[in-house]
């Protein structure tokens, strides 16, 4: 039998995060540290993430932005255009491409959080399985997708993105879908914001988010 150390040990860290309620008004939390995958699932479980490089910030905001799986709303105009069949739907076929297309300024948005730094890490947790991408495909082509990380009936939404106009909004349906299928139980935004605020989103308080995820990380389901 072999035996694990902890530097071979793909899920052990060494990173000690400080309680969430030490979090400022904004929700950061803590600098410094590592974005391996260990501190990353430790994170995660703890209702923690990563937000920057050069220093690596770790976030738990108060409140806190989700979507309810039963719940979510799907526009008319954007159910008109998935029955379509416009465009075509994967899963886990062109994780580093997501990645690499939500990382990429556009107009509005010049600079991103996705560093290289942050792509390295997250394609080392979809290595382990604990990420997962939603491809959307038009014409042959990745017109959008969007990726996140998923531990047990938690699946946290990282970032989307788009090409073509609508693609990232039917990948992020398609993901709300596929997980409420697979009975996920906690679909985690971080923040509201006006294109999650379409599809249903909802704050809640951090305390409430917390005792959801504690029940929904030990749940069995599988992406």
């Amino acid at each position: 039998m072999p035996i694990i150390s902890k530097k071979t040990d793909p899920f052990y860290s060494d990173v000690i995060f400080p309680p969430v309620s030490y979090a400022d008004e904004e929700g950061l939390l803590a600098v410094g540290g590592n974005l391996s995958p260990g501190a990353l699932l430790k994170a995660y479980r703890s209702g923690i993430f990563p937000w920057s490089v050069n220093p690596i910030t770790w976030w738990s905001p108060d409140p806190r932005g989700i979507i309810e799986l039963d719940s979510f709303h799907v526009p008319r105009s954007l159910e008109r255009l998935i029955n379509s069949g416009k465009f075509q739907i994967t899963f886990d076929k062109a994780f580093n491409k997501v990645m690499q297309g939500c990382a990429k300024s556009r107009f509005g948005r010049e600079e991103t959080w996705i560093s290289p730094e942050f792509i390295v890490a997250y394609i080392k947790l979809f290595q382990l399985k604990f990420a997962h991408s939603v491809e959307c495909w038009y014409e042959n082509k990745l017109a959008g997708g969007v990726y996140g990380v998923h531990i047990g009936g938690f699946f946290a939404g990282e970032s989307m993105f788009y090409e073509v106009t609508d693609a990232g909004k039917v990948a992020l349906i398609s993901l709300l879908r596929h997980l409420k299928k697979n009975d996920f139980q906690l679909f985690d935004t971080q923040q509201v914001t006006q294109v999650t605020l379409r599809f249903g989103a909802i704050e809640i308080p951090r305390d409430e988010y917390l005792a959801r995820l504690e029940k929904a990380i030990v749940a069995n389901c599988q992406f």
